[in-house]
């Protein structure tokens, strides 16, 4: 299938992945998880919410826990370079006629809420409250070190028609998957804005539903501390895939699972693509090293299970993708 052109002048500038809210049924259970295991920082905690965010972010927040009584995710947020952006993506939009509002969000003010075409929830904003610059205060360093949300991945029932969509908003192909032969069709695809591998991924499945959100750590190394830190303090069946290392993006990662199933990538070690001429690399689907470079074989839950975005209404996928599943 075909691979978009890179837009260099899209309607309105976003400018990276910044922060996602999810739904979950025991706050101090998933606090002791994302603030105690993994290591984010809690900016602010009430009986309903909790704001979470890496070391290294300055804004308010990139993680935000919703007491809810069933697991979901919210919308995937961007930000963008300026407040006029808000107001040229909602005549876009208009346009375009996609469904979308603004309104007024905690920390970030005005907000404008989008749903694509295929009912994935986005929304994006243009400035966030700042906070104490937490980089070099290591003292407050726990678990696997995290520094900041680097991108989302989420399953998507049309990976084209939704790949062309975010390519005319001005997201750059860096890699991607596809069938071999005649007629083959791109069952996965890396988009960036910020000029590493990938803000948003898009995965064949049924959808939309969230795959995964990823922090970035400092190294290796702190990704296997985080293997030892889960398997001493009751966390071993959370650790979903890994440790190992990505054909695609080069990234070291480790999958894991919070109490109520949400999947977080633990990721490191990709590479910059910030060049205007940068050439998305190619992966064929019938090659093992692009899902795993080295390690085990992801297993049929990475492959299958996800979020579901609150209200959305879900689709099967367009085809079937043969993928290579751990037994």
């Amino acid at each position: 299938m075909p691979v978009p052109r890179h837009v260099f002048d899209p309607p309105f500038n976003i400018v990276r992945a910044s922060h996602i809210a999810l739904g979950v049924t025991d706050l101090a259970r998933s606090r002791a998880f994302y603030e105690g295991t993994l290591g984010l920082h809690v900016e602010e905690a009430s009986a309903h919410t909790i704001y979470l965010r890496g070391m290294e972010e300055r804004q308010h927040h990139s993680l935000v826990l919703v007491r809810s009584d069933v697991p979901f995710a919210h919308a995937l947020g961007f930000k963008v370079s300026h407040d006029g952006d808000l107001d040229r993506a909602a005549h876009w939009c208009r346009l375009n006629g996609l469904q979308h509002g603004l309104v007024e969000r905690a920390y970030q003010g005005r907000t404008l809420q989008i749903v694509d075409p295929w009912g994935l929830p986005i929304e994006l904003c243009a400035k966030m409250e700042k906070r104490e610059n937490l980089l070099q205060k290591y003292g407050l360093y726990k678990g696997v070190h995290p520094q900041r949300l680097d991108h989302f991945n989420v399953f998507a029932p049309d990976v084209q028609g939704a790949l062309d969509f975010y390519a005319t908003l001005g997201f750059r192909l860096t890699e991607y998957a596809e069938e071999d032969g005649s007629g083959a069709r791109i069952a996965a695809a890396w988009l960036q804005r910020k000029g590493n591998v990938h803000d948003l991924a898009l995965t064949n499945g049924r959808g939309p539903r969230l795959h995964h959100l990823a922090y970035w750590a400092p190294t290796a190394m702190h990704i296997i501390h985080l293997c030892d830190v889960m398997a001493s303090t009751g966390y071993l069946l959370n650790m979903e895939r890994g440790p190992g290392r990505h054909g695609i993006s080069n990234a070291f990662f480790l999958y894991v699972r919070c109490p109520d199933g949400h999947r977080i990538e633990i990721y490191t070690s990709d590479y910059q693509t910030m060049d205007h001429d940068h050439e998305p690399l190619r992966w064929s689907l019938r090659d093992p090293r692009r899902q795993t470079l080295w390690g085990q074989p992801a297993p049929r839950s990475w492959f299958e299970e996800g979020s579901s975005f609150a209200g959305t209404r879900e689709r099967e996928a367009l085809f079937q993708a043969q993928v290579l599943v751990a037994d």
